[in-house]
């Protein structure tokens, strides 16, 4: 009986070995659950983060983007435009000449010093116009409020000009002075002078 007490109590500790083992086991497997679960939760949290790094990155990269446009943009505005100050108070002069030549009499109008003057003028129109200046054709053509500044208004074709009382002008494709115009209110001048011929009688 006692060989017997032996192999009850070698089988009970194989026994007790066995569930140890499994137990062992089933706590290792429950660790790697765990493990995978946090290494899971982890590699979420991590793609999440990157991600966010990566749409961070490419929104910085897109406004790097339209910074260096915007900056080209600009530079290129001040070297078409950056003299556009310069020119516009150049206009006032060029006016002037303009004016002073008309109001020269017919009796000194072929002097020398009359056709040094237009020779001036034309000089500095020339280099304006290299700059990029052009004159706005006003006279008969359809008011446009973005090209010309009604002064007045006056018998003619409605909504043309009539009469230009200042010059405007562009400086590239941008309006920097706006022609100062008379424009027709519509009342054309057949009327008007059928007007005139019943007030005479």
């Amino acid at each position: 009986m006692p060989h017997d007490n032996n192999n009850e109590l070698s089988s009970d500790k194989a026994n007790d070995t066995e569930k140890v083992a499994e137990s062992a086991e089933v706590e290792q497997k429950a660790l790697q659950a765990a493990d995978i679960l946090l290494l899971q939760k982890t590699l979420t949290e991590e793609k999440a983060k990157a991600e966010k790094y990566l749409a961070n990155w490419q929104r910085a990269q897109a406004d790097y983007i339209n910074f260096k446009r915007r900056s080209e943009q600009e530079k290129e505005d001040t070297k078409q435009f950056g003299n556009s100050v310069l020119i516009v108070s150049l206009l006032p002069v060029m006016d002037d000449m303009e004016r002073a030549l008309a109001s020269i009499p017919a009796k000194l109008a072929h002097r020398t010093w009359v056709d040094g003057m237009r020779l001036i003028l034309r000089k500095f129109q020339a280099v304006l116009e290299a700059q990029g200046l052009s004159e706005i054709k006003a006279v008969s053509k359809q008011f446009d409020p973005e090209l010309h500044e009604a002064v007045m208004r006056a018998p003619g074709k409605e909504e043309v000009v009539i009469e230009e009382l200042q010059k405007g002008y562009k400086l590239k494709d941008r309006v920097i002075r706006p022609s100062k115009v008379v424009v027709g209110q519509g009342k054309e001048q057949k009327e008007i002078s059928e007007d005139q011929q019943l007030s005479s009688d």
